[in-house]
């Protein structure tokens, strides 16, 4: 009855784990998830109230399908005011999340065969949607001694005749990494020889970095036409329920994605569309409290692995609200490998974590710390306990 399409394609490693958590919850056992990627905060005030002023303002019909202009312009001016991008209401496409954005674009760009460079560790539906499409990944490898950074001589060595495009999220997930200013420049020496590459610069966790303000690949003049732009509210205004992202890309492309949207799902949700409109006029100043916040969390769980599990490789990640750590050393026995390393941290510490084998990082698993400080510490201590037993 089913496809060889969707016989292939895996369950999503990030929500496979959550929904592992949440059966063990429901039969009453106290499980402490450090696996699912979303803020614990809950929405700011000021978008409640945005919600509710558009629902009585009648907004019930389909919007457009690329998204309501005035919402793509303003996306358009966040661009120019955050992250030094010109690009045009013309060159936006909002969807319900940055993975429909994602979805659209690798459908609308990728034929059988092309090649997709992938710095690793990447985003667990990078890799099943480019093979979903009939793409090939090519795998750059990093590790914790770089901070999971590429290096200008492995992008060098990447590029073949088959290139279409180089896909990364800065900031990472699920590494926390950020690529600076510099660093991008120096990639952008080797860009700018294969103009028929097309970047592509996720960067949904832009307003969560701790040291300096996040730079957009894109705002290079001499990649300008080269990178594809990809956002939405989820990490920065914590409504990873309300479903919105967005891209912007030459239009030829963009083009090409609202017209793949059109027959998948339409316009993103109306209600929604005129929230993103606020969030993005008010930008990040209304949520600085969650990366302060996030801040003493990344610093609290550094400090309590340093302390209660030693052997646990850790670097220090300057966004999003992750760690990324080396658990090689327990892998040996009975663990082979990080996804029975996770499942037995689950099993036995009643811990959620995702494998790094999702992310191409065999050797470590990523724990969020979007969870108070008291849970952290609590998780760790069980995670020691359990990893005493190895």
């Amino acid at each position: 009855m089913l496809s060889q399409r969707v016989r292939e394609l895996p369950e999503s490693a990030t929500l496979a784990m959550a929904r592992k958590a949440t059966e063990l919850k429901q039969k009453g056992v106290d499980i402490i998830s450090m696996s699912l990627g979303e803020p614990d905060f809950g929405a700011p005030e000021f978008l409640k109230e945005a919600a509710i002023q558009a629902i009585h303002e009648g907004h019930s019909h389909y919007p457009p399908v690329p998204g309501y202009l005035d919402l793509r312009e303003t996306i358009c001016e966040k661009l120019k005011r955050d992250n030094n991008l010109e690009y045009s209401a013309n060159e936006v496409v909002v969807s319900t999340g940055a993975k429909q954005s994602i979805a659209n674009l690798i459908l609308a760009t990728i034929n059988p065969g092309d090649e997709v460079i992938l710095p690793a560790p990447f985003w667990v539906s990078y890799y099943d949607v480019i093979k979903f499409a009939g793409g090939v990944p090519v795998i750059l490898n990093t590790d914790i001694s770089t901070h999971f950074k590429i290096t200008v001589e492995q992008l060098r060595d990447a590029f073949s005749s088959k290139t279409k495009l180089f896909l990364f999220s800065n900031p990472c997930n699920p590494s926390g990494s950020v690529y600076s200013e510099g660093e991008l420049r120096e990639l952008a020496k080797e860009f700018v020889k294969y103009p028929e590459v097309m970047i592509v610069s996720d960067e949904i966790y832009e307003y969560i970095t701790f040291n300096e303000q996040n730079f957009s690949i894109g705002s290079i003049p001499e990649l300008k036409k080269n990178v594809i732009t990809i956002n939405g509210l989820s990490k920065a205004y914590a409504v990873t329920g309300w479903r919105l992202g967005y891209l912007a890309a030459p239009e030829e492309i963009a083009k090409a994605c609202s017209k793949i949207q059109s027959q998948f799902t339409s316009g993103a949700n109306a209600i929604t569309q005129r929230v993103a409109v606020a969030a993005l006029k008010a930008g990040k100043e209304k949520v600085s409290y969650m990366r302060e916040t996030f801040l003493k969390r990344r610093d609290h769980l550094i400090s309590e692995i340093a302390k209660n599990i030693p052997v646990m490789k850790t670097n220090v990640p300057d966004g999003a609200f992750y760690l990324f750590p080396d658990v090689s050393a327990f892998l040996k026995g009975k663990i082979s490998n990080t996804n029975d390393l996770c499942q037995y941290l689950l099993e036995k510490a009643h811990v959620a974590a995702t494998p790094g084998e999702a992310f191409g990082c065999p050797r470590n698993i990523r724990l969020s710390y979007a969870l108070n400080e008291q849970q952290i510490s609590e998780a760790v201590n069980r995670m020691a306990q359990a990893l005493k037993e190895l």
